[in-house]
């Protein structure tokens, strides 16, 4: 009995959210909508469910029926996979940097960026003492 009322309550709180508002144009319903609808799907799933296509053992419509894919996301999804498959076979192992590798990198450059402007400011002083020499 208790969890028929938590799916009745969840379903009316469901409802409530999924009502058009007062006040809401068309424009916003439609977004809030398209919103409600996207499901975000991580790597790793994106990656198994590529796998169990490319495997073979079920079709891809049936594999994209289960996980609520379109057949042109998975197919859009297997096209990264393989790009990246064989930019990676050719050598390249170029990847998008993390947030501490971008900071220590940062930092790097600054403190290169300081050791070329003393020397810079070395290398002047130098010529002046030479040139106040002669």
């Amino acid at each position: 009995m208790e969890e028929q009322s938590i799916s009745v309550e969840a379903e009316a709180a469901q409802a409530s959210a999924s009502t058009p508002k007062r006040g809401e144009t068309p424009r916003q319903q439609i977004r809030k909508a398209k919103a409600n609808g996207r499901r975000q799907f991580s790597a790793e799933d994106k990656i198994r469910i590529v796998m169990e296509g490319i495997r073979g053992d079920e079709p891809v419509s049936v594999i994209c029926r289960r996980e609520a894919v379109h057949t042109t996301v998975y197919y859009k999804w297997l096209k990264d996979f393989m790009e990246a498959g064989k930019r990676r076979l050719r050598g390249d192992v170029q990847r998008e940097a993390g947030r501490q590798e971008v900071t220590g990198l940062r930092e790097e450059n600054a403190r290169l960026k300081q050791l070329v402007a003393e020397y810079a400011l070395d290398v002047m002083a130098l010529k002046k003492s030479l040139l106040a020499e002669s």
